[in-house]
């Protein structure tokens, strides 16, 4: 019993604070894959379908590389008609290949954010009326609706994001390093100058998203709270509107600052990769054009190169947004597996009988009152 009062008293603090920072466990990370191994069908499927579009991906500008070559070569007009026909057949499984992703991915994200919700709520319902007397309403509504959405967020985008921009970044390079090897390695001495600067950028918009979730979490925890009759009646009684209406400002002053200081970190982030990518592009077009003025390159393998370029830089930009989106999945995670560690004070044994339907008597035997 003394353990299960000592959980409950960590839990109340973690609700009232700033979570303890801590590195991830494996063991949150077992307990995630159980939560998707049963739709594991599901996920086998959206990594096939994340496999394909990112072929299409890479098709599309080998194509309109052989384009450009036919053209310069003089080529009948049945060969250009024929590439310009796979060019248009690959955009449109493109983009029946990308509608089918997406809902296989929002299927897995929808049915884990059920089970998690069910988990969760069917656990609270089995603690007894004094778990209710010391936990805050507002931080439990938050678990099950904030935390939960924030967990399931990590498949529905995240997993989305992070398969199918991996597959077609490593596709990516492996068509352009054989393509040349030179003009890609060119191309890539770029890369520290965005990935680095990435990284710094992930983690301070991931401290941010995290304070602003605690922020946003202790606002409706506080708005439960003082919107109830009981509590609406407690503030009266004490003469603190004034003092709620404060703390309650002061907290959503510091969301709406977060939230204008991580607009403008990304919206730098994102300016800082249009710049490496439009010079990375100079440089595409500048060595290639002297390899292929030198016999070395086919103009259409430049364009290919360039085309191949934008692809490049592009699922970078989602893999580095993605470890953000991860990190605050994880930690949701832990706050929605906090709940569901919890110990009930009250258990039914193990041989307990359920009760019989329909009237029934009740007798006690030696009980005495005091």
């Amino acid at each position: 019993m003394e353990m299960g009062f000592n959980h409950w008293m960590a839990l109340e603090s973690a609700m009232q604070g700033e979570p303890p920072r801590r590195a991830f466990r494996r063991a949150t990370l077992r307990r995630i894959v159980a939560f998707v191994r049963p739709h594991r069908r599901a996920l086998v499927g959206f990594l096939r379908l994340s496999v394909v579009l990112a072929v299409l991906t890479v098709a599309s500008p080998v194509l309109a590389g052989r384009a450009v070559d036919a053209i310069i070569e003089g080529r009948s007009g049945g060969t250009l008609v024929g590439l310009a026909g796979l060019l248009a057949l690959i955009a449109l499984l493109d983009a029946g290949v990308g509608v089918a992703e997406r809902w296989q991915s929002s299927k897995i994200g929808e049915g884990l954010i059920l089970d998690l919700r069910r988990a969760v709520f069917d656990h609270v319902q089995k603690m007894p009326v004094a778990f209710f007397t010391r936990t805050r309403t507002g931080a439990l509504v938050s678990r099950l609706n904030n935390d939960v959405i924030g967990a399931q967020r990590a498949f529905t985008w995240t997993l989305s994001g992070v398969v199918s921009n991996a597959i077609a970044l490593l596709l990516t390079l492996g068509v352009m390093l054989r393509l040349s090897w030179q003009v890609t390695g060119l191309a890539l001495l770029l890369l520290p100058v965005f990935v680095v600067p990435a990284r710094r950028m992930g983690a301070r918009l991931a401290h941010l998203e995290r304070e602003a979730a605690d922020h946003n979490s202790a606002m409706t925890t506080q708005m439960t709270e003082r919107f109830s009759a009981p509590g609406a009646t407690l503030v009266k009684l004490f003469g603190r509107p004034a003092h709620e209406a404060a703390e309650f400002g002061r907290r959503a002053e510091r969301v709406a600052d977060i939230g204008v200081r991580t607009a403008m970190g990304q919206w730098v982030f994102l300016t800082a990769l249009a710049l490496v990518s439009a010079l990375a592009l100079a440089l595409v077009y500048g060595l290639g054009g002297y390899l292929a003025l030198r016999g070395r390159l086919e103009p259409g393998t430049v364009v290919t190169l360039a085309l191949l370029l934008t692809r490049l830089y592009a699922p970078l930009t989602a893999l580095a947004s993605a470890r953000v989106d991860a990190m605050t999945a994880l930690v949701s995670f832990e706050r929605v597996f906090e709940v569901l560690d919890l110990v009930p004070l009250i258990t039914e044994k193990a041989d307990a009988v359920d009760v019989p339907d329909g009237p029934v008597t009740l007798e006690l035997d030696d009980v005495v009152f005091g």
